[in-house]
């Protein structure tokens, strides 16, 4: 053959895995598996039995008290001592899995286990740790996108993963080249939230071998369970960590336990920092001899999204409050070895007399301070007065944008004066690699035609550059501009953007220019005001001004804010980004640094921005999303092209800026072309398609299509771009048609036999086809986004939802309006902002669909138990027996016919309704 088939793959796993110490065991079905956990957990806790192993009646009782459970309480209970109580009374703490000595556990291989469930299933590889299936890897041959593993364990996820399968902690995807691994969970899993594996240099390492050598060694599996997973308690999931996090943590937790040095941790921006400084803080607030861990961030990035990241890993660990007796009262609670808070706050604690008393008692107490964003000039102006107080202390830091002397500080240091080594590297450009965060995609727009240094604030030629920049007519050239794109970069508004501006003055300018502008689009305005701001040659108090912006927002969105409650508009306005209700917020420099957005993909400049400055407000665009979003788009109205290369040369640490900022619009161009004719290769028109009878030839047309549609896309998001034939080599209803017969290929693959089908796995990108903004996930956004707690404004914004759901064009959210309206007026009165929107629409949409079956069940004379199960086969393998229902209606012929059809129609839309 000339590809190394699946089991041939497997079969050499299995042999490097048996290499590598671990014990083959043959275990073919779930009763071999259920006596194999029996065996080893008699095993492991001998010590602890005695010697005396657990009866039958024992185990059966220790069975029932591990069974039932969701993947998350399981993953909990594999992580904690069970107390156990044996026949004669006695209690015993049994041990599921060593999270200390991680080395001595016992681990085994199986391959090809059967599990009964709705359907029967066969698992490829299965590494489990005393007894328990901890770690499952499907394969898929050479040549085969390996994404297919990927969709096979959603589908064992439904059918099939349960009993001991509960237990799973981390799935691997590979077909030899290529291998991911990722965490389990109760709820969806991404493609997104899968990874590659590396080395501590970032050397992807994607060779199945390789991988098995590396990541799957006994002791480190069991290390990245017991050390390296996260269980996120607010939104109850498993988190597995990447390499890099893995890497830096490691370096970090090694520095400070064998020497008293400083040390810091540079990774880009987006890559997840707060993740990895929890865990670092985490593991050394654990030690015995480190009395406390202080993580530290600026008052201004203490926003809602850093508290609500930090409390999903340690609840109540966050300083909340403005107030520093708070942090004094938390500071003297010994139970309480981590504690976030602010730079601020912490300064005063340790200045403030009032305090004197309880800080004297740590001042020569081991103590650990993590400071995130550590690049920031605050902290080296409050390092003296802290570092005095805790004579013992330790510095580390997280920065995406460390200070070098091109870019030092103001009072001249550089992140290493403060924190002496960089202990572990992640840059932009490995992480734009790994697919972590986005490329840039950086357009220059020329506004002026004088030729001047733009860095010179003297008068040049005898112009003055403040007076070039905000001249009325480059204003409205900027702001027409922005109105005529805006739409294209925001993909039918399903995205939103910032304009960031040089000063509080031209931003009014710029609020006031789109206010006069002919547009549909939701324009807001944030900045922080001086209360004496020296007002000479202003008409206007930049407070007044912002008043003004605050009463067109709470016109706009129903609400009620003023200067006076600023910090709630903020909090607002940081919400209506995120959830792309406002479609460009003009800024000075709020919002560029520290806030994190998916649904932020363009940033607009008109300013200067140099190295780490430019680097964070770029950075604001780059989340990862959909497949809609392939960069973060920035559009320069200011020749910052050489600012931009240098910054991505510093911060890329190489020379050049090709892995960061993405191709020009030709480059695209002639990539899309190149995918056009591929795809004319395989069909050289629409009805061409039709005549693809073999399922490979289908699939390579999907694959085809499908690259077409990425370069499409990309292109999309450029001025340059015009659907023209004579340009793009096809029209926009050629492409249309073909974009039909790629849909129906997909219906038809769903309406089959999943089993048989080798597109069954494939995947469609189907979010490439839609640019529909107002959709069911869109609207869940803003269900999640009700503040529950104040009933008039839930009132205002459940108003606002139904408004927007009755203008919905989006198919599959038709189908929910009625549920989500019912929701709305049924279960939302009732929640609180503790309440988890998803948990509690879930619950909400399974009592809806029993009553919905129940009652067309009764309505029709159907047994309800055969109606649900033709709908459960339907969901499971897209087909719908008509025989097997036609059998169960007693009926005359024509009767018969009519209820067959209405029974058949009911299936098809009830399924889509609630999946």
């Amino acid at each position: 053959m000339s590809y190394q088939s699946e089991a041939q793959l497997e079969k050499n796993m299995i042999k490097q895995l048996v290499r590598q110490q671990y014990e083959q065991v043959t275990i073919k079905a779930e009763d071999a598996l259920v006596q194999n956990f029996r065996t080893q957990l008699n095993r492991f806790n001998k010590k602890k039995l005695e010697g005396q192993p657990l009866t039958d009646e024992e185990f059966s009782r220790f069975l029932t008290q591990l069974s039932g459970k969701s993947i998350f309480e399981t993953a909990k209970l594999l992580r904690d001592k069970q107390v156990f109580q044996r026949g004669d009374g006695t209690e015993v703490y049994l041990e599921l899995f060593n999270t200390r000595d991680w080395c001595k556990n016992i681990f085994q291989v199986t391959n090809q286990t059967t599990m009964e469930g709705k359907y029967k299933n066969r698992y490829d590889v299965t590494i489990l740790i005393n007894g328990l299936p901890v770690v499952q890897v499907e394969l898929k041959r050479r040549g085969l996108d390996f994404k297919e593993a990927f969709n096979q364990i959603q589908r064992y996820r439904k059918h099939s993963f349960k009993g001991l399968f509960r237990f799973l902690q981390i799935y691997v995807v590979s077909n030899g080249v290529d291998t991911k691994y990722f965490a389990n969970s109760d709820g969806d899993i991404l493609f997104g939230h899968t990874f590659y594996w590396s080395d501590s240099e970032n050397n992807r390492i994607t060779n199945l071998s390789d991988f098995t050598e590396s990541f799957l060694e006994k002791c480190h599996i069991a290390k990245m369970i017991a050390r390296f997973m996260v269980l996120n308690e607010t939104e109850k999931n498993l988190m597995v960590m990447r390499p890099y996090q893995v890497f830096a943590v490691e370096a970090l937790i090694k520095r400070a336990l064998d020497s008293r040095n400083n040390g810091y941790i540079w990774h880009t921006t987006g890559s997840g920092k707060t993740l990895t400084s929890f865990k670092a803080s985490q593991i050394l607030a654990n030690q015995p001899d480190i009395t406390k861990v202080f993580f530290l961030v600026d008052r201004k990035d203490l926003d809602s999204q850093t508290m609500e990241e930090f409390n999903k890993f340690e609840p109540d660990s966050v300083d909340e409050t403005d107030k520093t007796d708070n942090l004094v009262k938390q500071i003297s609670d010994m139970t309480k070895p981590l504690i976030l808070t602010t730079i601020q706050k912490m300064a005063n604690a340790v200045k403030n007399k009032k305090y004197e008393k309880i800080m004297d008692q740590y001042q020569d107490e081991r103590v650990i301070f993590i400071i995130d964003e550590c690049h920031r000039s605050q902290f080296g102006e409050m390092h003296k007065e802290i570092s005095k107080h805790f004579k013992q202390a330790q510095y580390f830091g997280f920065t995406g944008t460390p200070r070098f002397e091109v870019n030092k500080s103001q009072d001249g240091r550089v992140t290493a004066d403060l924190f002496e080594k960089c202990l572990h590297t992640y840059l932009i450009k490995d992480a734009i690699h790994d697919g972590n965060v986005l490329g840039f995609s950086v357009e220059y727009i020329k506004t002026v035609n004088i030729d001047f240094d733009e860095e010179d604030k003297t008068r040049v030629q005898g112009i003055d550059t403040d007076e070039v920049w905000l001249d009325e007519e480059r204003l409205e050239l900027v702001a027409k501009n922005i109105i005529d794109t805006h739409e294209r970069r925001a993909k039918s508004k399903g995205y939103t953007g910032i304009f960031t501006v040089q000063s509080i003055p031209m931003l009014i300018k710029y609020y006031d220019i789109f206010k006069k502008m002919d547009h549909n689009l939701r324009i807001a305005g944030i900045f922080t005001f001086d209360p004496n701001e020296d007002n000479e040659n202003r008409e206007e108090h930049s407070r007044d001004a912002l008043e003004r912006m605050m009463k067109d927002y709470n016109k706009m969105f129903d609400k009620n804010f003023s200067t006076d409650k600023f910090p709630s508009y903020f909090k607002d306005v940081s919400k209506g980004v995120k959830t792309a209700q406002i479609d460009i917020l003009l800024v000075v420099d709020m919002f560029l640094t520290g806030f994190d957005s998916k649904k932020l993909n363009t940033l607009y400049v008109d300013r200067n921005l140099k190295y780490h400055t430019l680097v964070q407000a770029y950075s604001r665009t780059n989340r990862v999303d959909k497949a809609t979003k392939p960069y973060g788009n920035v559009v320069c109205y200011r020749n910052l092209k050489e600012n931009t290369d240098d910054a991505i040369r510093l911060y890329s640490q190489t020379d050049t800026v090709d892995d960061v900022l993405m191709k020009s619009y030709e480059d695209y161009l002639a990539q899309f072309k190149a995918a056009l004719l591929k795809v004319k290769e395989l069909a050289d028109s629409p009805a061409s398609v039709d005549g693809l009878e073999r399922e490979e030839d289908k699939h390579m047309f999907i694959v085809s299509f499908r690259e077409l549609t990425k370069n499409l896309v990309r292109l999309q998001t450029f001025t340059d771009f015009e659907f023209d034939p004579d340009k793009l080599g096809i029209g926009q209803q050629t492409y249309q048609d073909y974009k039909s017969k790629y849909l129906r290929i997909y219906d038809e693959t769903k309406n089959s036999d999943a089993k048989e089908s080798i597109l069954a796995n494939v995947d469609f990108s189907l979010e490439l086809m839609h640019t529909d903004r107002i959709n069911v996930s869109y609207i869940m956004n803003l269900i999640r986004n009700i503040n529950f707690d104040d009933e008039e404004e839930r009132e205002k914004t459940v108003d606002l939802i139904e408004k927007e759901l009755d203008r919905a064009d989006n198919e599959e959210l038709r189908l929910k309006v009625g549920l989500i309206k019912n929701f709305l007026h049924k279960v939302v009165p009732t929640m609180s902002n503790q309440d988890s929107v998803d948990d509690a629409y879930y619950e909400f949409e399974q009592q809806e669909r029993l009553k919905e079956i129940e009652t067309f069940a009764k309505a029709f004379d159907i047994p309800q138990e055969q109606l649900q199960s033709f709908i459960e086969e339907y969901e499971y393998s897209g087909v719908i027996d008509n025989q097997e229902i036609s059998d169960t209606i007693k009926l005359p012929f024509l009767k018969k016919k009519k209820l067959l059809q209405r029974i058949i129609t009911y299936i098809f839309e009830h399924t889509k309704r609630y999946n």
